[in-house]
């Protein structure tokens, strides 16, 4: 059984970088939340148990628990791995060099700050220097602590090249990978998934995974979430159909190298600090895997929609994609919100988002095309930060040409736009070197300034108004 196994990687899956070609090939399974199984070589997955005394062509049982054992059955996440060789197998940790400072998942006085104040970044140049996603990450706000598992964390990356010889695994939280530039050709140890603009994908906390970039330069937005995992928001009196549905998630089958790989590197983020282990094989090494615990992705253009029909404008909690919940019903640690094409037909209402201060704080970021309402510096690639109770809302050119329009607005379609929105309860942290960067838009809060009142003593009926100054003579 072994020679037909090293026969079988050797002659199909002995490369971990995958041109355009062999992407376009890529098979997935489909669901959300589904027990899963999938197997790289007939008969290596075990039957009737998950950890027989000899597994099938010699492969290593490992499961990876997303959970707590005891976690309620609906709730209860778990993979079980068979591999060449197990992960255990590497060298002691040793710190990352050099230290990337830039690196936080226990926000206090230290590392970051409060700050109510409206913030709005335009989109980060590619760097010069060659780096990979790790080294181009950064954090940008938070709240909350990996170590007592609740919070959660908004991250940025910029990247020019690949990762080479060398892994990442997060053992803090659950990633949310938005590309907002360039394809990603992710890795993992379940098997491989490419995911371009437009798509998101998740990567559970402890999987190990290698980002590659066939289109070169890549930029995007990353949210983690500690203690907890994305789920599907229930849909209340929606009903049982729409806004994401579980078939369209996908998820990828076994992929495996067997390659000896001297040197190999894993990078741990563990406290929000980056640790390094050598092993000299491939990560990718399983050969089959069952469970529920697994990386996926998603296509957002395949988002149902729903919206108003008659009057007045629907929350944005409608356009939930994703939610990472909390213990109480209705509040949400984390929420993936997006704002598609679609179609607006309410009538004598203010379409664009209304003017609102919330107790949920707010980081939107923008994916392709513009922004239904801020007409001038919310670019592709940028952010925007709206903390808990900071009014916010349409710039002055949005308003005033919404109420241009008056009533004699008919349907219109939003068109070439795919905006998003990370929504936390939590009151976010602010990194320093955010706050400091070159990207950050200082004039932001002007698009607000031209606001002029429309106030007039004769009201809309006709009549005339007997208020003075506040008060009614």
């Amino acid at each position: 059984m072994e020679s037909e196994l090293s026969k079988l990687t050797m002659d199909d899956k002995t490369e971990s970088k995958c041109p355009d070609s062999a992407a376009d090939l890529v098979e997935y399974q489909s669901g959300f939340g589904n027990h899963f199984s999938s197997e790289a070589i007939v008969g290596a997955l075990p039957k009737d148990q998950n950890n027989p005394l000899v597994c099938p062509y010699g492969l290593y049982a490992e499961q990876i628990s997303g959970t707590s054992f005891t976690a309620p059955r609906k709730l209860n996440q778990r993979s079980w791995l068979y591999r060449i060789k197990p992960s255990v197998t590497h060298e002691p940790f040793k710190s990352r060099i050099p230290h990337h400072e830039k690196l936080v998942s226990e926000f206090n006085q230290s590392n970051s700050s409060a700050n109510p104040t409206q913030i709005r970044w335009k989109p980060v140049d590619t760097p010069e220097a060659p780096t990979d996603f790790i080294d181009g990450m950064y954090t940008v706000c938070g709240a909350g602590s990996s170590f007592l598992r609740h919070g959660f964390a908004i991250h940025m990356y910029t990247a020019n090249k690949s990762m080479d010889d060398c892994a990442f695994c997060n053992a803090d939280g659950d990633f949310l990978i938005v590309p907002q530039k360039g394809r990603l050709w992710i890795t993992t140890e379940c098997g491989k998934l490419q995911v371009s603009p437009g798509e998101v994908v998740i990567i559970p906390q402890g999987f190990r995974f290698v980002v590659d970039l066939p289109d070169g330069p890549s930029r995007g937005y990353v949210a983690e979430v500690f203690g907890t995992h994305f789920q599907l928001p229930d849909l209340g009196p929606i009903g049982a159909n729409g806004l994401a549905a579980p078939r369209d998630f996908l998820v990828p089958t076994a992929w495996f190298e067997q390659r000896s790989r001297p040197g190999y590197t894993i990078v741990q983020k563990f406290g929000g600090e980056l640790f390094t282990a050598k092993q000299d094989f491939s990560p990718f090494n399983v050969v089959a895997w069952h469970g529920n615990y697994v990386p996926y992705k998603y296509d957002l253009s395949k988002f149902c929609p729903y919206n108003t029909v008659l009057i007045d404008h629907g929350d944005p909690s409608i356009n939930t994609v994703l939610t990472a919940p909390t213990d109480k019903p209705g509040v949400a640690l984390l929420d993936f919100v997006i704002f598609p094409p679609r179609w607006l037909v309410a009538e004598h209402t203010f379409r664009p988002p209304y003017y609102h201060r919330n107790c949920m704080s707010e980081f939107m970021g923008l994916i392709h095309g513009g922004y239904e309402a801020k007409a001038d510096g919310f670019l592709p690639g940028g952010a925007s930060l709206h903390s808990c109770m900071t009014p916010h809302g349409p710039d002055t050119k949005s308003y005033e040409a919404t109420i241009a329009l008056g009533n004699e607005a008919g349907p219109q379609r939003i068109t070439d736009t795919m905006a998003f929105m990370f929504e936390s309860c939590l009151i976010p942290r602010i990194c320093p070197w955010v706050l400091e960067s070159p990207f950050l838009d200082h004039d932001y809060y002007q698009c607000w300034i031209g606001l002029r009142s429309h106030f007039r003593r004769e009201a809309t009926d006709g009549r005339t108004s007997d208020f003075q100054n506040g008060k009614r003579n």
